[in-house]
């Protein structure tokens, strides 16, 4: 008799699927609501700010030290700069370094974790040291003494800087879910097929674990807007770029809250609050999602039994 060959199919999660129910899952979802709308209208600001903002944002035109009028919707800096201006067309800036911060942190933690896990061995090892590292190192004060040798760094080095940094806690917690499906049905049957490494890390397991990875970019991207902020705060990112982190700065050295220029510092902390907020609410939306013993339990309400009539 002749040895016939069976083919196993693959048991992957299509992208489209995992896709759609993640939408219906943050449609259902209060928190991510809530989240998606502000992150939404962060994201239109940082598309589109001159149909929002008309003025320059970097032009010393105006009255020094103006208060909230109609033409200056919440007055001007010690410099003669518009600040509603410098408010939205700051967002750009901030997002450009969460989105791009965020999004290469988790690919490498992706790459590094998943690989680990899957190869084992020498290569775990390895990859777990490089990972345990990072970890036992204070990451501010490493970015702090990283951006200090990047005098007047800009949006490109920082986010080099954030993602060289950041991946680590991301890894160790991909490296632990592709643990626990490394010897599932599907993978030994991709292994069966004779399928690389590459093809089933990419394809066969980081597909199953797509509410984890979107979980990991939110944090990602919330921890690279409050560093960056958080560096350019104290004068180690380019002081003359537009953005809600440079303005705190400028605030801080014209002495803004002791003058009376309450908004110069209050404007830009409320938005990194508010998109701090967006990213948090969408990240315990998606943990909620992810981990069904997080949800919320509803209460359901019993029909009332009316006595049978005798």
């Amino acid at each position: 008799m002749a040895a016939t060959t069976v083919t196993v199919p693959a048991a992957h999660v299509p992208v489209n699927s995992a896709a759609r129910r993640i939408w219906r899952a943050v449609r259902r979802n209060r928190k991510a609501t809530a989240g998606a709308i502000l992150l939404l209208f962060f994201c239109f600001l940082a598309l589109f700010p001159g149909l929002i903002a008309h003025d320059s944002p970097t032009a010393e035109i105006y009255g020094r030290s103006m208060g909230v009028s109609s033409a200056h919707l919440l007055g001007t800096t010690a410099y003669g700069q518009d600040l509603f201006a410098q408010v939205v067309w700051g967002t750009r800036q901030v997002m450009i370094i969460a989105f791009g911060a965020g999004l290469a942190a988790t690919a490498i933690a992706a790459i590094i974790g998943v690989t680990a896990a899957y190869v084992g061995g020498a290569t775990d090892g390895v990859l777990n040291l490089i990972t345990d590292v990072l970890l036992v190192i204070p990451l501010f004060p490493l970015l702090i003494v990283i951006a200090a040798y990047v005098q007047s760094s800009g949006t490109l080095v920082l986010i080099t800087v954030l993602t060289l940094t950041g991946w680590s806690y991301t890894a160790r917690q991909l490296r632990a879910q592709a643990l626990s499906v490394r010897h599932r049905d599907f993978l030994e049957s991709a292994r069966v097929r004779g399928e690389r490494a590459v093809y089933i890390v990419c394809v066969e397991i980081l597909p199953t674990m797509t509410s984890l990875l979107v979980a990991a970019f939110l944090t990602n991207a919330l921890y690279a807007v409050l560093f960056a902020s958080s560096l350019q705060f104290i004068g180690l990112g380019d002081p003359n770029a537009t953005s809600w982190g440079t303005m705190l700065y400028w605030a801080e050295n014209n002495e803004a809250l002791q003058t009376g220029q309450y908004l110069w510092a209050v404007a830009p902390g409320v938005c990194i609050a508010a998109l701090g907020t967006a990213f948090a609410l969408l990240n315990y939306a998606f943990d909620e999602i992810g981990n069904p013993a997080l949800r919320p339990v509803r209460k359901i309400r019993s029909k009332r039994v009316r006595p049978a009539r005798s």
